[in-house]
């Protein structure tokens, strides 16, 4: 049953399951427009608690009305993810939003050195974000100044990463699965790692499986649907 515009206003939490290609704003502006059109309304609250990139799907937390003022506690919990490094190369983005740039070997690498490896990311380590990411430096977005062809000095984060576990192995792809802090960039950890091998890596797909309590089994699309807000 559709919630009304009285528990919109009080807020409600919807786990969605970010399709492909869709950017978190894109959910939350879907999610808006459906209720202002629904309800006519000149302005909404509605937020996310954790952006996901474009190319990874899984678990977006939405936040309406009140429970907005809520969103930094959802942002502040753990994640579980569950994903593709591919081997043997990299890319701009560190992801498959660009092209593969360069190759590298891969038949030095053995099983046992990747599960090796993924200890070695596990615990409090520092980590360079990705140019091509979201965080602001002088006021401008990094993949502003990427796109723009500069060169920009980014400094390391400290992220948790709780687990690190290699799932299935068919060269040159790995499947993972991660538990991680707040923050934290699967791209980054699929860049590191292939140059800890002694070759170079990119995150081919991900998926965010939890945050907190939250899972992604437990999600609904149906506020991305217009007639979802419909009062009955």
């Amino acid at each position: 049953m559709a919630p009304t515009l009285e528990q919109l206003q009080q807020g409600q939490v919807f786990l969605i399951d970010k399709p492909l290609d869709w950017t978190s704003f894109d959910v939350v502006n879907k999610i808006r427009w459906n209720i202002r059109k629904n309800h006519g309304l000149k302005k909404f609250k509605v937020g996310h608690a954790g952006t996901l990139d474009p190319k990874a799907t899984g678990l977006l937390i939405i936040c309406t009305g009140r429970k907005t003022k809520e969103i930094e506690s959802y942002q502040n919990q753990h994640k579980a993810y569950t994903g593709t490094i591919k081997l043997g190369a990299t890319t701009a983005s560190y992801d498959t939003e660009q092209p593969e740039d360069a190759h590298f070997p891969t038949e030095h690498i053995t099983t046992e050195m990747l599960h090796q490896v993924a200890q070695q990311f596990t615990g409090v380590i520092q980590q360079l974000p990705p140019i091509h990411s979201a965080i602001k430096k002088d006021g401008k977005k990094l993949y502003e100044y990427a796109r723009g062809g500069k060169e920009i000095d980014v400094k390391a984060r400290e992220v948790e990463i709780l687990e690190f576990r290699i799932m299935q192995v068919q060269m040159p792809f790995v499947d993972f699965y991660i538990a991680c802090s707040k923050g934290t960039y699967i791209r980054s950890i699929a860049h590191d790692f292939g140059a800890a091998l002694k070759s170079g890596g990119y995150l081919y797909a991900l998926r965010r499986v939890s945050s907190g309590d939250f899972h992604v089994e437990e999600s609904d699309n149906a506020p991305l649907e217009f007639d979802f807000f419909t009062e009955v």
